[in-house]
């Protein structure tokens, strides 16, 4: 095996579309590095758990382990869910250590996967100039997740769009059915909008609907090769850091 052992950390979810996606990311993963161990647990919904993922990884002789959430932004389940249930885990795993790598965002690569999203849902390079994109997320009551996606989206405005609105399926505003009459409103040519979300469930099937009156609408991020990509680099960066680590 090749370093720390990867393991994968989701949110989970009732709709089987979720698992079904983190699955087919993390066996991309696996494809980029082969000869490391990748695993994936949930925190709810799905199975397997953390903790029991930990114990086998454990059980099969495995010491080092680098915890990498599923998520875009640091909010609550990154600063307060994950911490909470991987220092439960450790403290029955004698030996096992546990580092915490970086959420994904923010990052250039995922402005590069919500691209190819929109290029695959039919959109052109040569539209890039007369479109207006809603970036839509999940949402959250965690100013530093709402204030780290309003500056993806003034980023990836720089990159040549006519306009780059934030949006969001929960707790924060406007919503995306907001967001595209805004930018219809200030007289944009043409609205799409770009799910920035990782797998499907239920507030990307809210992000769909607030995207009826839309020109376009992409698929969530799923199994993009940049996703992948940035995982490992995220997984990289943790494990050679110095370490500060959950261990028993």
């Amino acid at each position: 095996m090749s370093g720390p052992a990867l393991l994968v950390i989701a949110h989970g979810s009732r709709d089987p579309r979720h698992a079904a996606t983190v699955h087919a990311l993390t066996g991309l993963v696996r494809e980029l590095r082969p000869g490391l161990r990748v695993e994936t647990a949930y925190l709810d919904f799905n199975a397997p758990s953390v903790p029991g993922v930990l114990a086998a990884l454990h059980a099969s002789g495995v010491r080092e382990v680098v915890a990498l959430p599923l998520l875009l932004t640091r909010a609550f389940h990154a600063k307060a869910d994950i911490p909470a249930v991987l220092a439960e885990a450790t403290s029955r795993l004698p030996g096992l250590e546990v580092r915490v790598a970086d959420v994904l965002g923010p990052d250039p690569l995922l402005h590069a996967a919500l691209e190819r999203r929109l290029w695959e849902a039919g959109l052109s390079l040569a539209d890039r100039a007369t479109t207006g994109v809603v970036l839509a997320s999940a949402g959250s009551s965690d100013p530093e997740a709402i204030a780290a996606i309003a500056e993806t989206a003034r980023e990836w405005r720089l990159t040549g769009w006519c306009a780059v609105r934030p949006a969001f399926a929960s707790a924060a505003l406007p919503t995306t059915a907001e967001a595209v009459r805004a930018l219809r409103a200030e007289g944009v040519r043409r609205v799409v909008v770009a799910p920035y979300v990782i797998a499907p469930g239920k507030l990307p099937d809210r992000i769909a609907a607030g995207a009826a009156d839309a020109d376009l609408l992409a698929p969530v991020l799923g199994a993009a090769p940049e996703l992948a990509a940035l995982i490992l680099t995220r997984r990289d960066a943790c494990a050679a850091a110095p370490r500060t680590a959950l261990s028993a």
